[in-house]
């Protein structure tokens, strides 16, 4: 049996973030550099009927208390599947299947179907974060103890987080996204030098196809975006899931009409327009940005032109990136054409804890094995990038 921690500090779990003081939350999610750990993102999240338990997703969040002052906190979920995630873990259920252990329930750290680094442990400025982590972990062991718990889960990952958490115990698996830096560019030309001779033509005549199809996009952000243009946004989302990811329509029409009035300055929006239509655009990218973060998040178009995904997703983005002066760029979930337009292979870890000690055994014996022919494949598409030189920084 696993112990509950008795310490000076009092330890709750939520089934719902609004059960938690705003205020008090983003105290400790605001100074982060991702914005998807903060109160409105997440409780919209919730209200709007996304990540819900009917969903497969049950708020299940940690805080931990000094007397009423909330000092340390973690959005968490019991699962009871692994769609949303995009880690995919299902060779790991199936191994348990076969086994005859029940890997469902599970518990789980990220922000639902956000496949953006930045997951951590909100920790209070000022507070010991080593001593306040061991303390979370072991109440996160007690209640996968007390109620049947497979294991614990956290994804795309905070790199320094990382590190402490290995520390207490957690396993590291390695992935990769495709994430742009900013090296410096002063401008969209001074971007495009970093390529090849040919890759800079191709880059070229794509956005000059957009053009020449009588398209412009243009760029809105915060208040400037009309309210009409939120559910308009889920209408181009829904169409993309319905084109190419069945069964991935994860967020609902009222999450994005909430955006509107709780989450409105962050979202950045790359919006088509045909010539003779100024009103009513035919494509649209959905961003969020976050000081010297930029995350592209859907996209989608109600017609279809040649090269349009590539300006209103990468193209036109960074250009706004490069004169707004944005460091980093994670364009979202997808595959490797995003490397042919300066995205290199980017690390990112998931951290992992089973209950099970056959389970443990396994992954730990051959956890190194995965995680170098992951590596593997990450060196090998960074050694095909269209770049004419190779200084590629893979922080994030």
């Amino acid at each position: 049996m696993v112990q509950q921690p008795q310490l000076d500090y009092s330890v709750t779990w939520s089934n719902r973030i609004a059960d938690l003081p705003q205020a008090d939350w983003d105290a400790l999610a605001q100074p982060l550099k991702t914005p998807f750990l903060e109160w409105e993102w997440l409780n919209n999240l919730e209200t709007s009927g996304s990540a819900i338990p009917k969903t497969g997703w049950l708020p299940n969040h940690l805080a931990l208390w000094r007397d009423q002052q909330l000092i340390a906190a973690a959005p968490l979920y019991i699962k009871g599947h692994s769609y949303g995630e995009f880690v995919f873990d299902h060779q790991w259920a199936d191994l348990s299947y076969r086994l005859g252990i029940e890997y469902y329930p599970k518990l789980l750290g990220m922000t639902p179907f956000t496949p953006a680094t930045g997951y951590r442990f909100l920790i209070a400025p000022g507070e010991d974060e080593d001593k306040l982590t061991e303390i979370m972990v072991a109440a996160i062991d007690h209640f996968c103890d007390r109620h049947n718990i497979s294991s614990c889960h956290f994804l795309f990952v905070d790199p320094q987080w990382r590190l402490l958490m290995e520390s207490h115990g957690f396993t590291g698996w390695l992935h990769h996204s495709y994430i742009w830096q900013n090296e410096g560019f002063k401008s969209f030309d001074d971007y495009l030098r970093v390529f090849n001779a040919n890759q800079r033509r191709n880059i070229k005549r794509e956005r000059q196809a957009v053009s020449k199809a009588g398209l412009r996009i243009e760029t809105m952000i915060g208040d400037e975006i009309p309210k009409s243009f939120f559910p308009m946004i889920y209408s181009f989302y829904s169409s993309t899931c319905d084109k190419f990811m069945w069964g991935s329509k994860y967020l609902t029409r009222k999450f994005f009409e909430q955006l509107y009035q709780s989450y409105s300055e962050r979202v950045l929006l790359f919006a088509a327009y045909r010539e003779d239509d100024a009103q009513t655009p035919v494509g649209m990218s959905f961003c969020l940005t976050k000081a010297e973060q930029l995350y592209g998040r859907y996209w989608g178009c109600f017609e279809e032109y040649d090269c349009l995904h590539f300006d209103a997703c990468y193209y036109t983005p960074i250009e706004w990136a490069i004169s707004k002066g944005i460091q980093m760029f994670d364009p979202g979930a997808g595959g490797r054409h995003k490397r042919r337009r300066g995205f290199p292979a980017t690390p990112n870890y998931s951290l992992h804890r089973f209950y099970n000690q056959r389970l443990t055994k396994i992954l730990r014996q051959y956890i190194g094995e995965i995680n170098d022919l992951e590596q593997q494949e990450i060196d090998a598409i960074n050694q095909d990038l269209p770049f004419s030189k190779r200084e590629i920084k893979l922080e994030i």
